[in-house]
């Protein structure tokens, strides 16, 4: 991990808190997209001056940045699991690459969202850590069925919505979201290498979604 996580005191916070189960039962990531939300609705009836820290984005744009930061919190806290739950070292050494990237990646997907005035969540969502939870429960070839299951799973799905956006997105965003494509494509690609590696049947049906 090299304590990538520690950058910036934003996201070393939310890492903490998320590791604690959030912040007294609230959802965090629902919070933020309210925000955003009645940001967007403020904008729309004119009811922000017209200065340089209005939101200039729609609340779909800004439910992407939410998710994609809460999810790249979520990869950064599985990865760290991992890297003490599995026996594999090829699943260590694939969390220890999660943790690093998806850090970076949190640094710049933070930029891009303070640049267009767009709140992103303290914590993951209540689901996701269920489902840390979960795998918090299992070990060894259990824990790695579980966990190689989730990366495929959610690296086609991050994929598919990080495409869309860089077609249709916003500048910033249309930008941000291509620029993240090929490290997507990586992470997929590795955790595919990793369920044949292991000898694990192809995945026909996903996990249950967390967000």
């Amino acid at each position: 991990m090299h304590n990538r996580s520690i950058y910036i005191p934003g996201l070393a916070v939310a890492l903490a808190l998320s590791a604690c189960g959030g912040t007294g039962g609230n959802d965090s990531v629902k919070d933020a997209k309210a925000t955003n939300e009645a940001k967007v609705d403020s904008q729309r009836r004119r009811e922000t001056p017209p200065d340089s820290t209005k939101i200039t984005v729609s609340k779909e744009a800004a439910d992407f940045l939410v998710n994609a930061y809460s999810g790249g919190l979520t990869e950064v806290q599985l990865g760290s699991l991992a890297q003490t739950r599995s026996g594999s070292k090829d699943i260590k050494a694939f969390g220890a690459m999660m943790v690093r990237d998806h850090s970076d990646h949190g640094i710049t997907l933070k930029a891009v969202a303070d640049s267009l005035h767009v709140t992103l969540p303290v914590t993951i969502s209540t689901s996701q850590q269920k489902m840390i939870t979960d795998l918090q429960k299992r070990s060894g070839k259990d824990f790695d069925k579980a966990y190689i299951a989730r990366m495929v799973s959610d690296h086609k799905e991050d994929i598919s919505e990080f495409e869309k956006q860089a077609k249709k997105g916003v500048p910033e965003i249309s930008a941000f979201a291509n620029s993240s494509l090929p490290m997507l494509h990586k992470h997929l690609d590795s955790a595919e290498h990793l369920r044949k590696l292991l000898g694990f049947k192809e995945i026909t049906a996903p996990p249950p979604p967390y967000q």
